[in-house]
């Protein structure tokens, strides 16, 4: 599959707000109720602390209150395909009806789907696309409008203080073998185009692994130097990476640098002033979705969706920008799954503790 093909357009493309979520669920009259089904939940990797944290407990909560007698099987491949194919072959030899997989790869997920489906099992797509393959559901937030979000966020921000067009940025992507990656990195290049900076370098980060992240940008910095001006990174893990690395060179103030998933450690690099933005989107409430999916496929209903991806249908939630001055009212204030977003316990210790205070946030 050549990477053009990742980003072939759709009829119509749609995002929703975290209030749409209990829009997901249509309701086909005389559905089947689902009792002691099995259903796994495989996730794809723990350089993100996101899947232990919340999309798990996210998952597991909705599974409960829609159906009691059912069970949840959790895996996480650690970032390894071949674990991922023998977990997946794990569900399927344990019983799973349902299957909701965020791919290492997601190339190689597609001979998955194909023999789930083979044997009656249901495959729902979660965050990351499958696109050589129709998932029988694809929920995610919306990854090009999440590239797109914070790469304009950095330009307008360069532009406000005055940063002369003649410096240039770095782009450190996701991994390759990411499809959601690959649309966050279309997002990044069409926010950036709008800017006249150029793009000095750019990498895509095998595994998403922050070292191999730090490690190129190390080299950008000596082969670059006063010339990098921004760095337009797609996940809050890269973000750090790419700051650890200017702050071992030596450079201060750190260029402004994007984030993505509001991580309890990029939140502290915003607030600490190292950090430009970030993305919050909340996992507990695509993983709600996700498990409302799951019940609804294996009661014999159809979910509604508003688009078509890869032949997919799906349902895309809005993500939202952070950055300094909207952190306290999008991460502190609101609530999802029931819960705060982030609480100022959480963010505001240690060395964090005079940034929170400036931005009026008290634990």
């Amino acid at each position: 599959m050549t990477r053009g093909s990742l980003f072939r357009p759709s009829l119509r493309r749609s995002a929703l707000p975290f209030a749409a979520l209990a829009c997901l669920v249509g309701g086909a009259a005389g559905a089947a109720p689902v009792e002691n089904a099995t259903v796994a939940f495989l996730m794809p990797d723990q350089a993100s602390t996101r899947y232990e944290e919340h999309d798990h407990p996210g998952f597991a909560a909705e599974m409960k209150k829609l159906c009691p007698t059912c069970r949840v099987l959790y895996q996480n491949a650690d970032g390894n395909a071949s674990r991922q194919q023998q977990q997946f072959n794990s569900a399927v030899s344990q019983g799973a009806k349902a299957i909701v997989i965020d791919p290492v790869d997601s190339t190689a997920a597609a001979s998955l789907v194909k023999q789930a489906q083979g044997r009656g099992i249901k495959v729902i797509a979660y965050d990351r696309p499958i696109p050589a393959a129709a998932a029988d559901y694809y929920v995610s937030f919306d990854n090009e409008a999440i590239g797109k979000s914070i790469a304009q966020s950095l330009v307008r921000h360069l532009k406000a203080k005055g940063v002369p067009t003649e410096g240039g940025l770095l782009q450190i992507n996701g991994s390759p073998t990411d499809a959601a990656a690959g649309l966050i990195k279309k997002g990044i290049h069409d926010g950036l185009a709008e800017g006249g900076y150029k793009t000095l370098a750019e990498y895509d980060t095998p595994d998403w692994a922050p070292p191999k992240a730090q490690q190129w940008a190390s080299g950008q910095i000596s082969r670059f130097g006063k010339q990098i001006v921004g760095v337009a990174a797609a996940n809050d893990g890269t973000a750090g990476a790419a700051i650890a690395a200017f702050r071992a060179a030596g450079v201060a103030p750190v260029p402004p640098t994007t984030g993505n998933d509001a991580t309890i450690a990029g939140l502290q690099l915003v607030i600490a002033g190292d950090q430009y933005n970030t993305i919050s989107k909340p996992s507990e409430v695509v993983a709600a979705a996700a498990a409302q999916v799951a019940i609804q496929l294996l009661s014999g209903e159809t979910p509604k969706a508003d688009v078509k991806l890869f032949d997919t249908p799906t349902r895309l939630f809005a993500p939202t920008l952070v950055t300094a001055d909207n952190l306290k009212a999008e991460i502190i204030d609101k609530e999802a799954g029931g819960k705060p977003i982030g609480t100022a316990a959480s963010l505001c210790a240690g060395r964090y503790a005079e940034g929170c205070r400036k931005l009026g946030i008290t634990p």
